[in-house]
């Protein structure tokens, strides 16, 4: 139910709260409807998008009552009238005393508050009711307090009327019935409503400063008559026109001390341009606790995506269209020896767990087989293969089949396709819009190029970057992801493999020199620790080439030590077990190396709680706000969203979920910060991409309701 209310002064010219009304609800009161300038006034409230008022709330002294009794004479002769509310201020008449005057001042910015608390109260789902003040009518001291409580409080609309000089007296004493009519035209043309400016809430009110909390009613009450009531309003301490006029005089330093006392409690800066937010739109997002509702607030933000792995990145209807691709480029011959090989699988729904062996070991292109799969067999095949043998997906490094089981829905992507040139158009095209549809300003995907051409990385790289280029190549400027790559180093490999791959990522920086941006080492941190291999890195050491590393995820924090010590860790993928090692720690604080947390993974992997599985309720709580709280730079990523089946958007919603619903929408703000300040892209490209998006958070957030 709506509640858009015309807010009112009533002095000895009852008529102008029609006029205004009529103005505002011409099919509801026609009584301009022989006004000569009427096309001009609808355009005039269409302007400013002004609804028919549900209420009409007045404000007047004890020396009105003929006025108010013609007032309400008039609302009992509409056809479909608004409810009145009508409020009197005790020992008032001329208003020719100072006293008067201060308790009707009063008795209108109360009003003025109660309006717009209680047009939010009444207020449905996506829509915006509306307070309007009425200048016109009463003395000109209420128009006044009228006009400076619409400065502080805002308004859609301060109204005026104007009128010719000397009314006839039809229209001057005006009898109730005419104006619930369309007035004759000489009558009419006599009247012009009109629209003196439009306010916002001022700032001032939303501070929480001076062992003063933002302004609201509960704090100066005003009771509420009934429909078609008048009551007497007795203004009783505390003032709200004094607090008012002490928060304006006082206006610098209360801002100062509202950012002073919010930059003392943070450990991490927001975008700066959020600070200029207004107070109450801070407060909002500091105190709103993120859940699922939030889903299409946190698509909307632009954000970056530092720990992606290209292999991980497909769902599976993109996986099929990638499978399809392959398979149109093969020969017949090709074809039937890729279905006899898989036609064990393809026989039956549950799959024996050893079956990517036939894929991937049977003779002929392992790409050819996958294909196979992914054209030939049904949803149900491939849903219960790759995720169903796994549920739940909690803590999977502990089960029977270890970190294989977290992998398994990835059988069918990654290196099992990309190493045939057919699927590098349509993966790179599904990438581009994938970014662009959670909203991914900026990606690092990371990838293995041995993998996928194991005769010729750097082909591999050539080949993709420009398949990315080109699927990006028609999307408009503001909606145009920025993509890097990261090339990943495999524990598991020998020193000469190792050796190999760091000579070829060499190779790529200096070909696509902002392009590929940095060096991963991933796979079992058991394998290979750092200080054993630290060496052979130099060449990448000396082309200045950051580096990330999967350390900490589910292994102690000596794995977390050696990335940073021995290899000089950029930032850290997952770092989850940071917390045991204080030092460690504090020192991750004070170099700021960025923690990349990956919460869908770090669940499916490690075993973390989280309230949608209840399976999950005697894990321990995700050490995400605790690593936050202590100063350690973070961003949330996705790790691999097509086997997770995730988002950048979700990985926020998990996070929350997985802190016991005390995410802040400020705090996700200030990750998503993070994200882009510790991105590997050049200085240059990071300072105007970092402004571009704080320009673009404003502008989103400023409109915040």
């Amino acid at each position: 139910m709506s509640k858009n209310i015309l807010l009112c002064t009533l002095g000895t010219s009852w008529a102008v709260i029609p006029e205004a009304y009529a103005f505002l609800a011409p099919e509801r009161l026609p009584l301009f409807e022989n006004h000569p300038e009427r096309p001009k006034l609808l355009d005039l409230k269409n302007s400013y998008n002004l609804q028919a008022p549900d209420e009409i709330w007045v404000c007047t002294t004890q020396g009105t009552q003929d006025s108010l009794q013609c007032l309400m004479d008039w609302i009992s002769q509409c056809a479909n009238p608004p409810v009145l509310r009508v409020w009197q201020t005790e020992q008032t008449d001329q208003l020719a005393s100072q006293e008067e005057c201060a308790r009707i001042k009063e008795l209108i910015a109360r009003a003025c508050l109660k309006a717009h608390q209680y047009a939010a109260e009444n207020r449905g789902a996506g829509r915006r009711d509306q307070v309007v003040l009425s200048l016109a009518g009463g003395r000109k001291t209420m128009s006044a307090d009228l006009q400076w409580a619409g400065s502080l409080f805002g308004c859609e609309a301060l109204l005026h009327v104007i009128s010719a000089d000397k009314l006839p007296v039809e229209l001057y004493k005006a009898k109730p019935e005419l104006m619930t009519q369309a007035l004759p035209d000489d009558l009419a043309r006599l009247i012009t409503p009109l629209v003196a400016g439009q306010t916002a809430r001022s700032d001032l009110l939303d501070i929480r400063v001076d062992q003063a909390g933002p302004i609201c009613s509960e704090d100066y009450p005003l009771r509420l008559p009934n429909a078609n009531q008048t009551i007497i309003f007795q203004s009783r301490p505390p003032s709200l026109v004094d607090e008012l006029n002490q928060r304006e005089r006082a206006s610098s330093r209360l801002f100062g001390n509202f950012l002073q006392d919010l930059s003392r409690g943070e450990r991490h800066e927001n975008w700066r341009s959020l600070y200029r937010l207004p107070p109450r739109i801070i407060q909002t997002l500091r105190e709103t606790r993120i859940n699922d509702s939030h889903r299409d607030w946190l698509v909307q933000l632009p954000k970056a995506d530092l720990h992606r792995h290209l292999g991980g990145c497909l769902e599976l209807n993109a996986q099929r269209r990638v499978g399809l691709a392959i398979w149109q480029s093969l020969t017949p011959k090709q074809q039937k020896e890729a279905l006899d090989r898989c036609a064990p699988l393809l026989k039956c729904v549950r799959w024996d767990w050893n079956w990517p062996k036939i894929v991937n070991n049977a003779s002929g292109e392992r790409s050819h087989n996958t294909a196979a799969l992914l054209v030939e067999a049904s949803d149900e095949q491939l849903n219960s293969n790759l995720w169903q043998s796994t549920l739940p997906r909690l803590a999977l490094k502990q089960s029977g089949h270890g970190f294989a089981a977290y992998e398994r829905p990835g059988e069918l992507t990654g290196s099992a396709v990309l190493s045939h040139p057919a699927a590098i158009e349509p993966y790179a095209e599904t990438i581009v819009q994938q970014a662009v549809g959670e909203g991914l300003a900026y990606v690092e995907l990371r990838g293995s190029p041995q993998k996928y051409n194991n005769t010729n990385g750097l082909e591999f790289l050539r080949q993709f970057h420009r398949a990315l280029t080109r699927a990006a190549a028609s999307l408009p400027i503001t909606q145009k992801p920025q993509f890097r790559f990261i090339i990943i180093v495999d524990r598991r490999h020998d020193a000469a493999q190792v050796e190999a791959t760091l000579k070829m990522a060499v190779e790529a920086k200096q070909e696509w020199p902002d392009f590929v941006v940095g060096l991963d080492m991933a796979g079992d941190e058991k394998h290979a620790r750092p200080e054993a291999i630290a060496h052979l890195f130099t060449p990448v050491f000396e082309q200045c080439m950051p580096l990330t590393i999967h350390a900490g995820e589910g292994e102690d924090a000596e794995s977390i030590w050696q990335a940073a010590y021995h290899l000089h860790a950029d930032r850290i993928g997952h770092g989850l077990t940071i917390n045991d090692n204080a030092k460690l720690a504090r020192r991750f604080r004070d170099r700021n190396i960025c923690l990349e947390l990956c919460p869908t993974s770090n669940r499916e992997v490690v075993g973390y709680r989280d309230s949608r599985y209840p399976e999950s309720g005697d894990y321990p709580l995700y050490p995400l706000l605790e690593l936050w709280q202590k100063g350690l730079p973070l961003t949330l990523c996705t790790d691999n969203p097509g086997i997770s089946r995730t988002s950048l958007a979700d990985e926020y919603l998990a996070a929350a979920r997985m802190t016991d619903g005390k995410l802040s929408q400020w705090d996700a703000l200030a990750m998503i910060k993070q994200g882009f300040v510790h991105g590997f892209m050049n200085g240059d490209d990071k300072e105007t991409l970092l402004k571009q998006v704080d320009a673009e958070l404003y502008q989103q957030l400023s409109t915040q309701k």
